[in-house]
């Protein structure tokens, strides 16, 4: 079914609620309308942790929809621990795997290689695709913190201006972030729709080069025009202060980067050709499932950028917790966006504003980018806007099929990163570490991240077009 072009579905009993609704329509709206302004009033204006916002959000959207007081968290808790028991094991084998490359040394192995063999005119495309590779594992803040330095020292060395080389890395960031498992984003919305994993990785990754080379070296240039501010010294002293130990090779690094993305790609072409039943498509499809993938790939990652590089075991294990820390409030964040969409659903909630969205004409991969970007303006957060749109999508995509099911997941995706402003900490982080004013960051930063957004809901479009 090509969810662009043909009518808006019939949707056979999909949008029917688990339990007859307690509330009326109205009432129903209501209390959706009232827990999402909330979330937003607590998160940007009380300044309130994102858990603490969507689990009192949820209560009162319980309370409101007739749900009752004994039940305000019911729905809540069973989302949660759902949530967490799926996507929340991926994330912290992710974590496992970005922190051993960077800690080994392999990620700076890899952006260096690719930098040592570019010509001056080419660097911003060099940082993309820097920052596309090493993007796969690590989490955005981490690869922020991790190129950033080598940004700044490569444009102090060509004497560009930072933004020149800057926008690239990040646009290839942020479309990882955005639209490639196993980052959070994408899987919570895997999750959430039952989307295919290896499906939306693979389509995630074609929509995703687009959007970083036009998001990156195709607009940096007249950015570089507008704002052309050179690099400080201020962050040039961490690049030299790195450890000088023993790195992986540049092919061992790669390997660990590329493992987990090989395997499931692995898994869905085992599908798709129909080996399911032989003995290697069994294999194929066991070691590419998500969890396998990755729990395979963070062994490897143990031993190659380990103890294959002369770390003791006591080693390897003390870098193994050091990576839990960091994800902690992503994991909290995570479960509690998965008690708010579990809450959306068994109030009803889902199938009036699923009903009116279907009724509406509009085409479906269309909603579900509006939805999250009017969610990741209120929010200034992209998980909080993956998570409450594809709640909401969710009893829509039913009757889709399984490719147009992970084009909603990267329309969700896209939504999720347009115009980051004042109300999101990426803002600011990219605002100081490029010594930009806000008025500059506005032009630069947040304008990269709506070419992102839009070059890839036009992506997923097109890509519904055509399958």
């Amino acid at each position: 079914m090509n969810a662009l072009s043909a009518p808006t579905p019939v949707i056979h009993g999909v949008l029917a609620a688990a339990t007859t609704p307690a509330a009326g329509t109205p009432q129903l709206i209501t209390a959706a309308v009232v827990s999402i302004a909330l979330i937003i009033v607590l998160i940007v204006w009380v300044k309130m942790h994102p858990f603490f916002a969507l689990m009192l959000g949820a209560a009162v959207m319980a309370v409101t929809a007739d749900m009752g007081f004994e039940n305000a968290f019911g729905s809540f808790s069973k989302g949660l621990g759902e949530t967490v028991g799926g996507v929340g094991v991926l994330i912290v084998l992710g974590a496992v795997i970005g922190r051993f490359l960077t800690e080994s040394g392999g990620a700076d192995e890899i952006v260096d290689t690719i930098l040592a063999k570019t010509p001056l005119q080419r660097l911003g495309w060099a940082m993309a695709l820097a920052a596309f590779i090493v993007g796969i594992p690590l989490f955005f803040e981490v690869g922020v913190v991790l190129l950033i330095p080598i940004v700044m020292l490569a444009a102090k060395r060509a004497r560009l201006p930072v933004v020149l080389i800057g926008i690239p890395a990040l646009a290839g960031l942020s479309a990882l972030h955005g639209f490639v498992p196993p980052h959070p984003g994408p899987l919570i919305a895997i999750d959430a729709l039952h989307a295919d994993l290896g499906l939306t990785l693979g389509l995630g990754l074609l929509v995703a080069v687009p959007a970083v080379a036009v998001a990156g070296p195709l607009i940096s240039k007249p950015m570089a025009r507008w704002v052309p501010v050179m690099a400080s010294d201020t962050l040039l002293a961490p690049v030299g202060e790195r450890e000088q130990g023993r790195r992986p090779a540049f092919g061992v690094a790669l390997s660990v980067v590329l493992l987990p993305v090989v395997l499931m790609l692995l898994m869905t072409v085992v599908k798709s050709v129909g080996l399911v039943g032989s003995p290697i498509g069994q294999i194929l499809i066991w070691i590419g499932t998500p969890l396998q993938a990755l729990l395979i790939t963070s062994l490897y990652a143990m031993i190659v950028l380990g103890t294959a590089l002369g770390r003791s075991m006591g080693e390897v294990a003390k870098i193994t917790g050091e990576s839990f820390a960091p994800i902690a409030s992503i994991l909290l964040i995570v479960g509690a966006g998965g008690g708010f969409k579990q809450t959306l659903v068994d109030s009803g909630v889902g199938e009036v504003i699923g009903n009116g969205i279907a009724g509406s004409g509009m085409p479906l991969l269309l909603a579900g980018w509006i939805v999250a970007v009017l969610i990741r303006l209120a929010t200034g957060s992209a998980t909080v806007a993956t998570i409450t749109a594809a709640g909401i999508m969710a009893p829509l995509v039913g009757d889709l099929s399984s490719t147009h099911v992970a084009l909603m997941v990267l329309v969700i995706g896209a939504g999720s990163v347009f115009l980051s402003h004042v109300n999101d900490a990426g803002f600011w982080l990219v605002k100081e570490y490029f010594g930009l004013t806000v008025g500059q960051t506005f032009k630069t930063w947040s304008l990269m991240e709506c070419a992102v957004s839009v070059v890839g809901l036009v992506g997923a479009l097109v890509l519904g077009l055509i399958i």
